[in-house]
């Protein structure tokens, strides 16, 4: 028989959850608030003996009553944290399955998606997402059978926090690792975001694909394209982590494509240039400097990451001046209307001079004997100023 003490603990609980049953969302937001303030931190066994052995019938009355009002952000704060006291509790795993037991991944994954809700809200959202994801392979499968990876890759291209989005990238490099059987669909989803307009997306996309990558073992031929189209980036973070990257790849098959790539865009091509000219025009209504065209900054890009390449190994040097890269880095010299790729070109050049007789041979005879010491002495200067 139950003693006294129990049948009373029973009684005050079947009262709570009936006056929760009773009430409206003004009264269950105070519950909630001072569930918040009382329980946070508890593990499981504590949060039952909080609740006479039936705290997965509250967590079961915060759930329902969040799916039926997620979509209009009634209280939404509250009962994502709520719940995520369950989630986060010690030995309280059984609410982790509860919670999936009634569609709660899909709810979360909808909340990303819906424009009306705060940020606040949806990175709530991801928090939960990462207690679940890293609670084992098996709940880490679930969020990405239930379409996961795209909803959460386009809501950290679309975020405007960047503290968020540094949560959403937690997330996904937890789903990329102990998850064999999707971290391809993980790692093609980066790959994917890298043609966002978010820079800190972009960023944190690159950071988490160097770790994937390795994950992974194989390269994905579209990954060539999309980090080379990242080189065109304004920001100076962004193109180091695709340099960063790209350096990885070269222990991949991609390699030979991306060498081509790099030099190929030494010479971007008129009709590219007239493009993108046409377009700055056409949405800017007057004339911006030359200097802003995304082509040149990916052609001053290209020079600076085929030096690094080509110092970090020789090589790759050899496989660079095969394909003409010289040639490549003389034109990016000429482009009177960037300063930044005459300035990368010169001093990527430069070690080419140094290091290959043969290319020093054949600047000279296409410069003449002067230009070719002033190129000398000035690159000298650039690298000094550079350092200093």
């Amino acid at each position: 028989m139950t003693s006294i003490k129990e049948q009373a603990a029973v009684s005050r609980l079947i009262s709570f959850l009936q006056e929760w049953d009773g009430t409206g969302k003004v009264t269950r937001s105070h519950i909630l608030e001072n569930f918040i303030l009382a329980n946070k931190g508890k593990t499981g066994p504590e949060l039952e003996m909080e609740f006479s052995q039936g705290a997965s019938l509250f967590l079961a009355r915060i759930t329902a009553w969040l799916r039926l009002t997620y979509m209009y952000g009634t209280c939404l704060d509250q009962q994502l944290k709520s719940i995520g006291i369950f989630l986060s509790a010690a030995n309280g795993q059984r609410y982790i399955i509860e919670f999936l037991e009634i569609g709660g991944v899909l709810t979360l994954l909808e909340i990303l998606g819906l424009k009306q809700l705060k940020e606040e809200a949806k990175k709530e959202s991801i928090k939960l997402l990462q207690i679940i994801a890293s609670s084992g392979r098996k709940f880490k499968e679930i969020i990405c059978e239930s379409y996961g990876v795209r909803s959460i890759a386009e809501f950290l291209a679309t975020s405007k926090s960047e503290e968020t989005q540094e949560q959403v990238q937690i997330l996904l490099d937890t789903l990329g690792h102990g998850n064999p059987k999707y971290q391809m669909q993980v790692y093609k989803g980066l790959i994917a975001l890298l043609k966002c307009t978010s820079p800190k997306a972009q960023q944190l996309s690159l950071q988490t694909l160097r770790t994937i990558q390795t994950i992974v073992g194989k390269a994905h031929p579209s990954i060539v394209g999309s980090v080379l189209g990242v080189l065109r980036s304004l920001h100076l973070e962004v193109q180091y982590e695709a340099i960063q990257l790209i350096k990885d790849l070269m222990a991949y098959d991609v390699q030979p494509a991306i060498l081509q790539g790099l030099v190929a865009l030494l010479k971007p091509s008129r009709q590219e240039t007239a493009r993108m000219q046409a377009k700055i025009l056409e949405e800017a209504g007057t004339l911006h400097l030359m200097e802003s065209l995304p082509v040149y900054i990916q052609q001053a890009a290209a020079a600076k990451a085929i030096g690094i390449l080509a110092q970090d190994s020789r090589e790759l040097a050899e496989e660079l001046l095969f394909l003409n890269v010289v040639h490549g880095l003389m034109c990016a010299m000429g482009n009177k209307d960037h300063t930044n790729s005459q300035r990368q070109a010169s001093i990527t050049l430069e070690f080419f001079v140094q290091n290959f007789i043969v290319v020093e041979n054949y600047v000279k005879e296409a410069m003449g004997e002067k230009l070719f010491q002033l190129f000398m002495v000035c690159v000298i200067y650039a690298l000094y100023i550079a350092f200093v």
